[in-house]
């Protein structure tokens, strides 16, 4: 038995899976498990994403995360390394303090009870979501959830 792979329609730049995966209209993140998508969700960010997202677009992030409070399982994937995240990206113009982007993430966090993972890149990141949706799909299907 296998699971199936929701990515939202309004995911910009998709991971490609080795596993059965649709398109889908998510009500929060860009990844969820086929018939559990109202109790798993993951947000992907690259870093320069990230940062955009943390500073000007704050505001909707913290809806974003509002829903994703909701979830069973929610979890906010960055594609890039603590120590990088901590360094403003190259070519990043903004007056966004890396100070206050890891106060904010540990902030959520604690907040909205939403995991905040740090992969060193695209690759790791996808290999991490693959992994958290397959180990919660497992969950349900065994009762453990």
């Amino acid at each position: 038995m296998t699971f199936t792979i929701i990515t939202d329609t309004r995911e910009q730049k998709p991971y490609r899976w080795d596993t059965p995966a649709e398109r889908g209209t998510l009500k929060a993140g860009d990844y969820s498990v086929k018939g559990l998508e109202d109790r798993i969700a993951i947000e992907r960010k690259s870093l320069i994403d990230a940062y955009g997202t943390f500073g000007k677009g704050r505001e909707r992030f913290q809806r974003e995360l509002e829903k994703l409070a909701g979830y069973e399982y929610a979890a906010v994937v960055i594609e890039a390394t603590m120590l990088q995240a901590l360094r403003p990206p190259e070519n990043f113009r903004s007056s966004f303090n890396p100070k206050s982007f890891n106060r904010s993430w540990i902030a959520w966090a604690q907040r909205y009870g939403v995991h905040f993972m740090f992969c060193g890149g695209r690759e790791l990141a996808q290999r991490q979501v693959y992994i958290m949706l397959e180990r919660f799909w497992r969950d349900v299907q065994e009762g453990k959830r």
